[in-house]
């Protein structure tokens, strides 16, 4: 079962290999196989019908500050390695919202974290190793195409991630930021911090609270394009307690206390609740708001909550943000996916005008064909997974589906 509940994986296996070396050994057998991760994704996409490989064992960091590197096994997650650097006084560039993912899944799926101008999570990556579908450990790939690579060249072991000087942050949160200020300011808006995330229920046209993240020199105002700086501790979720969620009120602290939406000593056992995310282009993001906002007698009966947030453009050619600055629509939907999955073709109408990418670890409906179309790369990435898996070692019902199928 996955962490949300939403999907019971159909492998008839589970591995739970100590080693690259076992690992290699299992993948030299007969099968399917699938890495399993942190079990945050929503969908298919790590099932199988043969053998999940866990990888919560290879838990390896080796440090290189000289090269301003680290490297980490595929089990490690954004929890774990980030107390590790920042006592040694380094950091990583951004980190997903909840710190209990994997750095392996997330990066495979383009995952992009709470950054704000900061490329997604994946353009971290200096190298990667892999073991293939002939049980070869491979370290020499090319970054463009197999960095997201949605599990399907093989089992990946290790991250070599880029890292730099470790630095404070601090967060401010602003209450009823109207809609109506983003036609002409939205850049303004996103750039005002290293991190902006607006949350609104699409009731109102505002979003009710406005999460900020800056730099801890940096001057933060009790008014922010009209919306006033709360008086008291808030979750993303109106009505929810704020004791899981990191500090704000614009103390520094760490950039790993803060970048995150929740604290680390709060780890969910599991998530009552759905997700979807959609990538749009930045200089359309307010149409694209505006697009959704109409939907919200649709969709306010199904949702929690709903987060803005921007992207930089990257080169990687499976990422939803390839060659396109973004701005992530993303939705945490109640726990009833029958009401969700006639909510979400409503949604993907909408926002087909702006050539919308879902979010590959997360719940959509989009026709393959329309997917497919939105990646112009896609056929080089066939041929690379026909190269190094020919007989489809790591394929699955997911990418069948979605990806390999003629459309």
């Amino acid at each position: 079962m996955n962490w949300a509940g939403n999907y019971e994986y159909s492998a008839n296996r589970l591995y739970r290999p100590a080693s690259v070396e076992q690992v290699q050994e299992i993948l030299r057998g007969p099968g399917l196989f699938k890495a399993l991760g942190a079990r945050h994704s929503f969908n298919g996409i790590p099932d199988t019908t043969g053998a999940q490989i866990s990888l919560q064992h290879l838990n390896q960091i080796v440090f290189d500050e000289h090269a301003r590197t680290v490297t980490v096994g595929a089990g490690v997650t954004y929890g774990q390695l980030a107390p590790y650097l920042h006592g040694h006084g380094w950091a990583v560039h951004n980190m997903a919202s909840l710190p209990h993912i994997s750095i392996a899944g997330a990066c495979a799926t383009g995952t992009h974290g709470s950054g704000n101008k900061n490329a997604n999570l994946s353009t971290a990556v200096a190298g990667m190793e892999i073991v293939t579908a002939d049980g070869d450990v491979v370290r020499s790939w090319d970054r463009q195409s197999a960095i997201v690579n949605l599990g399907a060249l093989g089992i990946v072991t290790a991250l070599t991630l880029h890292i730099e000087p470790a630095y404070d942050l601090r967060q401010v949160i602003y209450e009823n930021l109207s809609f109506s200020v983003l036609s002409s300011n939205l850049d303004d808006i996103f750039g005002a911090g290293y991190s902006v995330s607006l949350f609104t229920d699409w009731r109102n046209h505002q979003a009710a609270q406005v999460w900020l993240k800056a730099h801890a020199g940096q001057g933060l105002t009790r008014e922010f394009f009209g919306a006033k700086a709360a008086t008291r501790k808030l979750h993303p979720i109106a009505g929810y307690s704020a004791e899981s969620c990191t500090d704000q009120f614009g103390v520094p602290g760490p950039w790993y206390e803060r970048l995150p939406h929740f604290r680390m000593d709060f780890t969910p056992s599991s998530g009552e609740e759905l997700q979807s995310e959609y990538f749009v282009p930045r200089e359309r993001g307010y149409e694209a708001i505006l697009a959704v906002e109409k939907l919200r007698d649709q969709i306010a009966p199904h949702l929690m909550i709903s987060e803005l947030r921007t992207i930089d453009a990257d080169d990687l050619w499976m990422s939803p943000c390839y060659q396109r600055e973004s701005l992530a629509i993303h939705f945490t939907w109640k726990p009833d996916w029958p009401a969700v999955k006639n909510v979400l073709p409503l949604i993907e109408e909408q926002l087909a005008p702006f050539d919308a990418r879902p979010h590959w670890a997360k719940l959509f409906t989009m026709p393959p064909a329309r997917l497919q179309s939105l990646y112009e790369k896609l056929p080089a990435f066939r041929a690379l997974l026909k190269q190094h898996d020919p007989a489809g070692k790591f394929r699955n019902d997911y990418l069948n589906g979605k990806l390999l199928v003629d459309s």
